[in-house]
């Protein structure tokens, strides 16, 4: 007899099973990382530095904002008048008056010119310190430490010693025997300019300094290897990467030279011949305190701060779309 062998039949497969293999492969999502704890504790460390900032900021911003909505002048000081409420009108005075324009497109002008050159000389001296030894090192560290502990006031004199027509060294060494810097619109300007920058310069230069050591020292020989200058090299390598500290001090030197009042009222007598060298500040104090109208300085303020917000928000929203975090 022929002998067979009984074969069970395959199984039929379950139908999830089925089903799961003819479903298409998908991507196993992707998981989210462990929230972090303890959201409260970053403002529980700030909340004294805010209480701090609350109490000699917001007040006084608050009185600002609500003088500039009065009528308050001398009159309304002595109690002579009562205060009353004029809305918008006080701005609508400021925007009308043709000074207040030729003011502000001074001011933007001088604060651009003055942040440009705090920005070149800052960054050049920091590219500088991590060029030379220790000794010169510490001696340009000590002489920008001075330059910066030095008093607004206290340095606005001594630079105008120096550019003195009759007693100054400068027109001396320069051989322009008595040119009055401060008769000059253009030159006043300058004289001041200079002199923002020699008390700016230190602040710019040791805070780039400190983003520069911080760069490893491969990426700069990586890049010196390969033929590149040293202005190739701050253009394409360091400017990048220090990005973060540009942009910081940058908004800050704008909120510094914007705001400008020392170095020009000491400087050039108030706002110069005929208010020529006048600024927002300055103006904003005559308008004040020199002529009593209160209301209207408390406008130029107002409108100097929503300025100062702008461009700020405006710088940082920029970097923020490039990318970077702040």
């Amino acid at each position: 007899m022929r002998r067979t062998t009984d074969v069970a039949p395959p199984a039929k497969r379950s139908a999830p099973a089925a089903a799961a293999r003819r479903a298409p492969a998908t991507t196993p999502s992707r998981r989210r990382g462990p929230r972090p704890r303890g959201g409260w504790t970053p403002w529980l460390y700030l909340a004294p530095a805010l209480a701090v900032l609350g109490s000699l900021l917001v007040y006084p911003v608050y009185q600002l904002g609500l003088i500039s909505f009065l009528e308050y002048t001398q009159a309304q000081v002595s109690g002579g008048e009562p205060t009353r409420f004029r809305g918008l009108a006080n701005y609508t005075d400021l925007f009308a008056d043709d000074r207040f324009g030729q003011v502000l497109l001074a001011t933007v002008g001088f604060a651009a010119a003055c942040v440009l050159g705090t920005l070149a000389v800052g960054c050049a001296l920091a590219v500088l310190l991590t060029r030379v030894r220790a000794l010169p090192r510490l001696a340009l560290l000590l002489a920008a430490l001075g330059a910066w502990a030095t008093p607004t006031i206290t340095g606005s004199t001594v630079w105008l010693f120096l550019f003195d027509p009759d007693f100054g060294p400068v027109d001396r060494l320069l051989g322009l025997g008595d040119f009055s810097w401060t008769y000059g619109r253009y030159s006043a300007f300058l004289l001041v300019l200079l002199e923002v920058v020699w008390c700016s310069f230190p602040f710019v230069m040791i805070t780039v300094y400190a983003g520069i050591r911080a760069v490893p020292g491969e990426v700069l020989e990586a890049a010196a290897l390969d033929g590149a200058s040293q202005w190739r090299i701050w253009r394409s390598v360091l400017a990048p990467m220090l990005r973060p500290i540009l942009g910081i001090v940058t908004v800050q030197s704008v909120i510094w030279d914007f705001k400008v009042f020392t170095q020009i009222y000491v400087m050039t007598g108030g706002g110069g011949i005929a208010g020529q060298n006048m600024v927002l500040n300055v103006y904003a104090y005559q308008k004040a305190f020199a002529s009593s109208q209160y209301s209207l300085g408390s406008a130029i303020g107002v409108v100097m701060l929503l300025l100062l917000l702008a461009v700020t928000l405006g710088y940082l929203r920029l970097l923020r779309r490039q990318g970077e975090e702040l």
